[in-house]
């Protein structure tokens, strides 16, 4: 299990580092990756939906489909807090783009 959560970590340190770096498919990576459980990374819808909003905002329709889909699972307040998640991303990275 140890293994495996390094695994996870470090799959997700490297995409968020590629995302913050302009990578714009590590977005929709971390987007899986949160989503699926993919690598040993722990579900968490809220993760999931905020980086699948940040690759639609720069144009990635499977993102969109993806955001859509696991939205249906998630509440308002979840959604609100995913929104609230991806604004204060685009804050750090200072990026004028605002998060739907």
């Amino acid at each position: 299990m140890a293994h495996s959560s390094k695994t996870a970590a470090f799959l997700i340190e490297s995409r968020i580092a590629d995302a913050a770096a302009g990578d714009m498919r590590a977005l929709f990576d971390l987007g899986v990756a949160y989503s699926t459980g993919a690598g040993g990374t722990m579900i968490d819808l809220v993760e999931a939906h905020k980086w699948f909003n940040l690759a639609a905002l720069n144009g990635s329709r499977e993102a969109q489909e993806c955001r859509a889909d696991i939205a249906e699972e998630m509440t308002a307040r979840e959604i609100a807090e995913a929104q609230r998640q991806a604004r204060a991303w685009l804050a750090d990275l200072g990026g004028a783009r605002h998060a739907a």
